[in-house]
């Protein structure tokens, strides 16, 4: 019975659920004890139960003690603000109603900017809520403020005394595990290529290809499993976030390799590149697993796939077939000469792209651990890494991504704050004994929609009816005697923390009510009849929560998801045009100076974040899925693909080459396939708004790779006839929006099956 039980909380929240429960268990009455028996005043005993509750039990940060600590005397600070802000308000009821909204927007909708506010936000709206909910003069607030103030004292005494270790972070364990499965299926991919798909090599080979695939979806998979992006505005976790797209893009990159036929002759250049970049993947599982090493052995690792890189260029300039038999009369290029010219710089191309993905992860666990090794000093003034965006940047930056009609996010933060206004007004209105449980019944079963919201609505009702009940029964066979009840409420809030990741929603809310039960009996003995009035409290705070959630975006994330996925793709499309422009315009001397696409960066990842928050909503709504999760799950991760894609191309023009020559034929082969393929990605777009058949996937083009490389021929070759190092970035540019083109039948495959 003990095993199933710590296995079933290690399924859901791992044993931090049992921490938490136990620290509530000790400090809770606790404090309630010190409020009502040592002050003397249930004012500070009512605030101190609740402030127990709320800063122990509905919070979970993550991170070291220090983190830990640090977020929670900022969320005691703003706590305290609150109290007092809900207490100046209450007895003016249009007053408490517009200001319960506007604390509610600004509460829920700050959850997008960091997943430290996220899990914090039903703490601080506790902390509004009760002081709002109980009217009182302003005279009230010292009193109450001395309660919460006792909470979170002890809060801030349990998180260092009782289980002060480090809570983990699954997100940067599965990132490490990635990286290291990853590593190891390059080099079982290099030994592979090397003996020609030899038996013995190909089983070696096939076992690492399914782990690396395993760990990756595994590391997906954590990352989606909280209702929010898991990063704050910390530099370590913004820059462990970043680690999860380009882990998924760097194993579609292995992917999309071709597979070995037969034995082929060493590309010894590009080999070294693969090697030096699984050593790279190597070193950041180590530092991820091991923050406390050295990162010079990383940042060597990432100097030597530099350098290995640039061997393979020189090398690749060298042996480019430009001065190979001319092209038929009139024809440019004849299919061989093609075939050979793209054959013969295929697999650079596959390095290259993939030595970008893994530097990128290099330079993201580098970052990190030189955000970890930070002076106090450091972090006071405000010094990042370099490369890494300072938190109030950050911070705009996600904040604004979601200012737009279709993100989920605005909406579930209106619909909060219309509900919990809404829900003051009927408390006020109706004159009901505890508004106070109203208001909460509302914040507890609200949802993205509005069939979710009257789900855990009838949860809601039916767990508290099942804790009166338990209440009652409780009361009819021990009485009202303090001694039995105190010895009781250590246990029932015990039950309390634990029951909703252990049994259901509505076992938490029926512990939830037989706490309250015995606590009120404490103060003022009444028997079963308080446990009767929170029933129906919570039945018309549930009812509030079920109306709003009709009226504002009833359909929640579902209908929003096509939505985001149609922009991500555009925006991602546009910004991958125009990263091509910016190369196009930097392999010319003739051309004005070209801007890096900043702007069109920006919007990709905008949309690309407000898809992802769209998603993670509709994964936590209940209900049954009427689109298949696996093929989702691929439409948003090709947005990761595409927009990462284009974030290559910029890498490969932002240094200088050289000068010379007339390569406008070049260039306007590059555009023209671009825009072609940005036009499909528009078309699919459209295709996902109207719910339509996604049009098909383009075919291989191969005489505009003619044009293109006889382009490439006649305008990129030195006077001695070699190519240039330009020839080879005009070629490599195009094997970027290649790889945009092949990925095409993978999300229309998705598209359709989704649809079906």
């Amino acid at each position: 019975m003990v095993r199933a039980v710590v296995a079933a909380l290690r399924r859901y929240q791992g044993l931090g659920a049992v921490h938490r429960a136990a620290r509530a268990a000790i400090v809770m009455p606790g404090m309630f004890a010190i409020g009502d028996k040592v002050i003397g005043d249930p004012t500070v005993a009512t605030f101190a139960a609740f402030g127990s509750f709320a800063m122990i039990l509905l919070v979970n940060f993550g991170g070291s003690l220090r983190e830990r600590l640090e977020a929670q005397v900022a969320l005691s600070a703003t706590a305290a603000a609150m109290v007092c802000l809900g207490t100046l308000v209450s007895r003016t009821t249009w007053l408490a109603v517009v200001t319960m909204a506007a604390v509610a927007f600004g509460v829920l909708f700050a959850g997008v900017v960091s997943s430290v506010f996220a899990s914090a936000t039903t703490a601080l709206l506790l902390a509004f809520i009760l002081p709002v909910s109980l009217a009182a003069a302003p005279s009230a607030i010292p009193a109450r403020l001395e309660g919460w103030g006792l909470a979170c004292g002890a809060a801030l005494l349990a998180m260092v005394l009782l289980w002060p270790a480090r809570a983990p972070d699954p997100l940067r364990m599965a990132a490490a595990a990635a990286c290291r499965t990853l590593s190891e299926r390059i080099r079982s991919n290099v030994a592979f290529r090397v003996s020609g798909g030899v038996a013995e090599s190909a089983a070696g080979h096939d076992l690492a290809v399914e782990r690396a695939k395993d760990a990756v979806a595994a590391l997906h998979r954590t990352f989606l499993a909280t209702p929010y992006r898991p990063t704050g505005l910390g530099t370590a976790a913004r820059t462990i976030v970043r680690l999860v797209d380009e882990l998924n893009w760097l194993d579609i990159v292995l992917t999309s390799e071709q597979p070995v036929s037969g034995p082929v002759p060493p590309d010894r250049p590009s080999i070294a590149v693969k090697q030096a970049a699984a050593t790279v993947l190597a070193q950041c599982a180590e530092l991820l697993e091991r923050p406390d090493h050295s990162p010079d052995t990383l940042r060597e690792a990432l100097v030597n796939l530099h350098n290995a890189l640039e061997v393979m260029e020189v090398d690749a300039t060298f042996e480019l077939p430009v001065v190979r038999a001319p092209a038929v009369a009139g024809s440019g290029m004849d299919d061989d000469q093609v075939v050979e010219f793209v054959t013969s710089l295929d697999p650079s191309f596959r390095a290259q792209e993939l030595s970008f993905a893994v530097a990128l992860i290099g330079r993201n666990v580098d970052r990190t651990v030189a955000a970890e090794r930070r002076g106090w000093w450091q972090r006071l003034l405000g010094q990042q890494p370099d490369g890494v965006a300072g938190p109030l940047a950050a911070a705009r930056e996600r904040a604004g991504a979601h200012l737009e009609p279709h993100s989920v996010w605005l909406h579930n933060s209106v619909r909060g704050a219309a509900a919990l206004a809404t829900a003051v007004l009927i408390a006020d209105l109706s004159g009901v004994q505890h508004s106070f449980w109203v208001v909460l019944g509302t914040l507890s079963v609200l949802r993205s929609n509005a069939l979710n919201t009257g789900q855990n609505a009838l949860r809601g009702v039916l767990g508290t009816t099942a804790g009166f009940a338990l209440g009652a029964l409780l009361l009819k066979l021990i009485g009202t005697d303090p001694t039995l009840l105190w010895i009781l409420l250590p246990i029932v809030v015990l039950f309390a923390g634990i029951a909703p990741a252990l049994v259901s929603f509505a076992a938490g809310q029926a512990a939830f009510t037989l706490t309250l039960v015995i606590l009120y009996n404490i103060v003022q003995p009444v028997g079963w009849r308080v446990g009767l009035l929170r029933v129906e409290d919570v039945a018309l705070g549930c009812a509030v929560s079920v109306a709003v959630g009709t009226v504002f975006w009833p359909r929640g994330a579902a209908a929003t998801l096509r939505t985001a996925l149609a922009e991500a793709y555009a925006d991602s499309a546009t910004y991958l045009h125009n990263a091509v422009i910016f190369g196009e315009n930097r392999c010319d001397a003739g051309r004005a100076p070209s801007v890096e696409p900043t702007a069109e960066a920006l919007l990709a990842a905008a949309s690309s974040r407000r898809l992802d928050d769209t998603f993670r909503s509709y994964l936590a709504e209940n209900g049954p899925k009427h689109v298949s999760l696996a093929e989702i799950t691929s439409l948003v991760t090709g947005v990761a693909a595409l927009r990462l894609a284009a974030d290559a191309i910029v890498d490969l023009w932002e240094s200088d080459h050289e000068r010379g020559g007339d390569r406008a034929a070049a260039r306007e082969e590059l555009l023209t396939n671009s825009a072609v393929v940005r036009g499909w990605y528009a078309d699919f777009a459209n295709s996902l708004l109207r719910t339509r058949e996604p049009p098909v996937p383009l075919r291989h083009d191969r005489a505009a790779n003619g044009r293109l490389i006889d382009a490439v021929r006649r305008d990129l070759r030195t006077d001695d006839g070699r190519s240039t190092a330009v020839a080879v970035r005009v070629i490599w540019t195009a094997d970027h929006l290649d790889a945009a083109r092949r990925l095409q039948q993978s999300i229309v495959g998705a598209a359709r099956a989704a649809s079906s």
